[in-house]
């Protein structure tokens, strides 16, 4: 059991709070804020992301240790290290995309000139019933 006066402890829970509210911010941003949003979870080097993939690491090496001591199952160091790894992948993959959703969060002046409508990719297209 958590000891819920450390304030270690207390910083964890602020945080999973926050990221609960950002998560509802998201949902009900317009376009251009909600990729703002998204492209400042997303920057692997500064976002919220890459710090969560530091802090999985971290506890992964957290686990190691305690493990090798016999405090801890060998799979939970396992399973950490998997989900450290895992969660680096990704946001490598995801930090690919990142320029073009902080294209999106620009705000951009209203043309004159009509649009083009946008043509679906072979991903989005749905089926009409």
């Amino acid at each position: 059991m958590t000891d819920s006066n450390l304030p270690s402890v207390q910083l964890a829970e602020a945080i999973a709070k926050q990221l609960g509210q950002l998560r509802r911010l998201l949902a009900l941003a317009p376009p251009h804020e909600a990729a703002q949003i998204l492209a400042s979870v997303l920057d692997y080097d500064t976002g919220i992301l890459g710090e969560v993939t530091q802090l999985v690491e971290t506890g992964s090496r957290f686990a190691k240790v305690h493990s090798e001591h016999g405090v801890l199952p060998p799979e939970v160091w396992l399973a950490l290290g998997r989900a450290a790894n895992e969660l680096d992948s990704v946001g490598g993959d995801l930090a690919e995309h990142t320029g073009t959703i902080k294209q999106v969060a620009k705000p951009t002046a209203p043309s004159s000139r009509p649009t083009a409508a946008p043509v679906a990719s072979a991903m989005v297209i749905r089926r009409r019933r």
